[in-house]
Protein backbone atom coordinates (compact mmCIF):
# COMPACT_ATOMS: atom_id res chain seq x y z
CA UNK A 1 0.00 0.00 0.00
CA UNK A 2 1.59 3.32 -1.02
CA UNK A 3 2.19 5.97 1.61
CA UNK A 4 0.01 9.06 1.55
CA UNK A 5 1.43 12.16 -0.10
CA UNK A 6 3.26 14.51 2.23
CA UNK A 7 2.17 17.58 0.27
CA UNK A 8 -0.11 20.13 1.90
CA UNK A 9 -2.21 20.39 -1.25
CA UNK A 10 -4.61 17.39 -0.84
CA UNK A 11 -5.47 18.17 2.82
CA UNK A 12 -5.90 21.83 1.93
CA UNK A 13 -8.28 20.96 -0.90
CA UNK A 14 -10.22 18.60 1.39
CA UNK A 15 -10.56 21.29 4.02
CA UNK A 16 -11.62 23.90 1.47
CA UNK A 17 -14.18 21.52 -0.04
CA UNK A 18 -15.80 21.15 3.39
CA UNK A 19 -15.96 24.94 3.80
CA UNK A 20 -15.53 26.26 0.25
CA UNK A 21 -16.47 29.84 0.97
CA UNK A 22 -13.29 31.77 1.72
CA UNK A 23 -14.31 34.88 3.56
CA UNK A 24 -12.70 38.14 2.41
CA UNK A 25 -11.04 38.55 5.80
CA UNK A 26 -9.15 35.27 5.22
CA UNK A 27 -7.24 36.61 2.21
CA UNK A 28 -5.24 39.11 4.28
CA UNK A 29 -4.53 36.25 6.70
CA UNK A 30 -3.13 34.12 3.89
CA UNK A 31 -1.12 37.04 2.54
CA UNK A 32 0.22 37.74 6.01
CA UNK A 33 1.32 34.13 6.42
CA UNK A 34 2.93 34.10 2.97
CA UNK A 35 4.77 37.33 3.84
CA UNK A 36 6.69 35.31 6.45
CA UNK A 37 8.42 33.33 3.68
CA UNK A 38 11.87 34.82 2.99
CA UNK A 39 12.42 36.11 -0.54
CA UNK A 40 15.53 34.44 -2.07
CA UNK A 41 15.87 37.05 -4.82
CA UNK A 42 18.17 40.05 -5.00
CA UNK A 43 15.89 43.07 -4.44
CA UNK A 44 17.28 44.81 -7.52
CA UNK A 45 15.11 44.19 -10.53
CA UNK A 46 12.26 42.44 -8.69
CA UNK A 47 9.06 43.08 -10.63
CA UNK A 48 6.60 40.99 -8.64
CA UNK A 49 6.22 40.82 -4.88
CA UNK A 50 6.91 37.35 -3.51
CA UNK A 51 3.62 37.35 -1.61
CA UNK A 52 1.65 38.08 -4.77
CA UNK A 53 3.36 35.34 -6.79
CA UNK A 54 2.89 32.77 -4.01
CA UNK A 55 -0.75 33.78 -3.53
CA UNK A 56 -1.44 33.48 -7.26
CA UNK A 57 0.24 30.05 -7.36
CA UNK A 58 -1.85 28.95 -4.35
CA UNK A 59 -5.05 30.19 -5.98
CA UNK A 60 -4.20 28.35 -9.18
CA UNK A 61 -3.55 25.10 -7.31
CA UNK A 62 -6.81 25.46 -5.38
CA UNK A 63 -8.51 26.02 -8.76
CA UNK A 64 -7.14 22.55 -9.66
CA UNK A 65 -4.06 23.57 -11.66
CA UNK A 66 -1.88 20.45 -11.62
CA UNK A 67 1.31 21.70 -13.30
CA UNK A 68 3.38 24.83 -13.40
CA UNK A 69 2.21 25.40 -16.96
CA UNK A 70 -1.40 25.27 -15.73
CA UNK A 71 -0.50 27.69 -12.91
CA UNK A 72 0.92 30.13 -15.47
CA UNK A 73 -2.18 29.81 -17.64
CA UNK A 74 -4.46 30.38 -14.64
CA UNK A 75 -2.52 33.53 -13.73
CA UNK A 76 -2.80 34.82 -17.31
CA UNK A 77 -6.57 34.19 -17.34
CA UNK A 78 -7.32 35.37 -13.78
CA UNK A 79 -9.94 38.10 -13.50
CA UNK A 80 -8.54 41.55 -12.60
CA UNK A 81 -10.51 41.74 -9.33
CA UNK A 82 -8.87 38.51 -8.12
CA UNK A 83 -5.45 39.80 -9.06
CA UNK A 84 -6.07 43.00 -7.11
CA UNK A 85 -7.38 40.97 -4.17
CA UNK A 86 -3.99 39.27 -3.76
CA UNK A 87 -2.10 42.54 -4.16
CA UNK A 88 -1.06 42.43 -7.83
CA UNK A 89 -1.12 45.91 -9.31
CA UNK A 90 -1.82 45.98 -13.01
CA UNK A 91 -0.38 48.41 -15.51
CA UNK A 92 -3.50 49.93 -17.14
CA UNK A 93 -1.77 50.15 -20.54
CA UNK A 94 -0.17 46.68 -20.60
CA UNK A 95 -1.89 44.45 -18.01
CA UNK A 96 -0.49 41.19 -19.43
CA UNK A 97 3.09 42.46 -19.03
CA UNK A 98 2.64 43.10 -15.31
CA UNK A 99 1.71 39.49 -14.48
CA UNK A 100 4.31 36.92 -13.51
CA UNK A 101 4.97 34.48 -16.34
CA UNK A 102 5.05 30.70 -15.87
CA UNK A 103 8.85 30.78 -16.07
CA UNK A 104 8.99 33.38 -13.30
CA UNK A 105 6.77 31.26 -11.07
CA UNK A 106 8.83 28.15 -11.88
CA UNK A 107 12.17 29.81 -11.09
CA UNK A 108 10.86 31.39 -7.90
CA UNK A 109 9.30 28.19 -6.58
CA UNK A 110 12.56 26.34 -7.29
CA UNK A 111 14.51 28.83 -5.14
CA UNK A 112 12.03 29.35 -2.32
CA UNK A 113 12.65 27.85 1.14
CA UNK A 114 10.24 24.90 1.08
CA UNK A 115 10.19 24.54 4.86
CA UNK A 116 9.23 28.20 5.33
CA UNK A 117 6.49 27.88 2.70
CA UNK A 118 5.16 24.68 4.33
CA UNK A 119 5.12 26.42 7.70
CA UNK A 120 3.31 29.49 6.34
CA UNK A 121 0.63 27.50 4.53
CA UNK A 122 0.23 25.12 7.48
CA UNK A 123 -0.27 28.04 9.87
CA UNK A 124 -2.90 29.58 7.57
CA UNK A 125 -4.74 26.25 7.34
CA UNK A 126 -4.58 25.90 11.12
CA UNK A 127 -5.91 29.46 11.53
CA UNK A 128 -8.72 28.64 9.11
CA UNK A 129 -9.49 25.34 10.82
CA UNK A 130 -9.62 26.97 14.24
CA UNK A 131 -12.18 29.49 12.98
CA UNK A 132 -14.37 26.89 11.29
CA UNK A 133 -14.22 23.94 13.69
CA UNK A 134 -13.21 25.19 17.08
CA UNK A 135 -9.99 24.52 18.93
CA UNK A 136 -7.28 22.16 17.79
CA UNK A 137 -7.54 19.12 20.08
CA UNK A 138 -4.61 16.90 19.26
CA UNK A 139 -1.44 16.73 17.28
CA UNK A 140 0.39 13.78 15.76
CA UNK A 141 3.93 13.67 14.45
CA UNK A 142 4.95 11.42 11.56
CA UNK A 143 8.19 10.99 9.66
CA UNK A 144 9.01 9.50 6.29
CA UNK A 145 11.88 9.17 3.87
CA UNK A 146 11.16 10.12 0.29
CA UNK A 147 12.18 7.37 -2.10
CA UNK A 148 14.05 8.48 -5.17
CA UNK A 149 14.61 12.01 -3.86
CA UNK A 150 17.92 13.40 -2.66
CA UNK A 151 19.64 16.71 -2.02
CA UNK A 152 22.42 17.93 -4.32
CA UNK A 153 25.01 16.44 -1.96
CA UNK A 154 23.35 13.01 -2.24
CA UNK A 155 21.71 13.09 1.21
CA UNK A 156 18.28 11.42 1.29
CA UNK A 157 15.28 13.61 2.12
CA UNK A 158 13.54 12.85 5.41
CA UNK A 159 10.37 14.76 6.30
CA UNK A 160 8.88 15.22 9.75
CA UNK A 161 5.24 16.31 9.63
CA UNK A 162 2.85 17.59 12.30
CA UNK A 163 -0.79 16.65 11.67
CA UNK A 164 -4.03 17.20 13.48
CA UNK A 165 -6.08 14.09 14.12
CA UNK A 166 -8.16 14.57 10.99
CA UNK A 167 -5.02 14.15 8.87
CA UNK A 168 -4.50 17.82 8.00
CA UNK A 169 -0.76 18.52 7.71
CA UNK A 170 -0.08 21.65 9.73
CA UNK A 171 3.65 21.80 9.09
CA UNK A 172 6.45 19.66 7.75
CA UNK A 173 10.20 20.01 7.94
CA UNK A 174 13.15 18.41 6.21
CA UNK A 175 15.21 16.78 8.97
CA UNK A 176 18.58 14.99 9.01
Amino acid sequence: MPAEASSLIPPALDQLREHPEVAPEEVPGLLGRLAQVPDPRDPRGVRHALVGVLALAACAVLAEATSLLAVGEWITDAPPHELEHVGMRLDPLFPERSLPAETTVRRLLARIDGDALDLAVGRWLADRRNRTRGRLRGLAVDGKSLRGAAKADGRKIHLLAALDHTGLVLAQLDVG
